[in-house]
């Protein structure tokens, strides 16, 4: 079982945007993630008149590392870490390890 899925509201541990929260857009299979408004680049766009694209100065969220972002709690307001564990009807849930609280519903 994956420990940061789609959805997820996260906070950057590491890097250039350090701090910042944003929820994941996706989750590669690399181990690396997209999130929202985070990891941004500017991308020098040609334009296609064919596809209807204008051309300039985009703005583009690069994925990071996995490693590099903390699921965000928000009972305690900062980054915690994610264990799985069985349940008694046999289903595997996510939950932090900080106060237990389970995180799948």
């Amino acid at each position: 079982m994956k420990r940061i899925k789609q959805g997820d509201e996260v906070i950057v541990v590491a890097g250039k945007d350090k701090g910042r929260r944003g929820s994941v857009l996706r989750v590669f299979v690399d181990g690396r993630v997209l999130v929202e408004n985070v990891n941004v680049a500017h991308k020098h766009q040609k334009p296609n008149p064919n596809a209807g694209v204008p051309g300039g100065i985009i703005e583009k969220e690069i994925p990071l590392n996995a490693s590099n972002v903390m699921l965000y709690n928000p009972a305690t307001e900062k980054g915690d870490r994610v264990g799985v564990r069985v349940l008694e009807d046999g289903r595997k849930v996510r939950y932090f390890k900080s106060n237990n609280e389970v995180l799948d519903s």
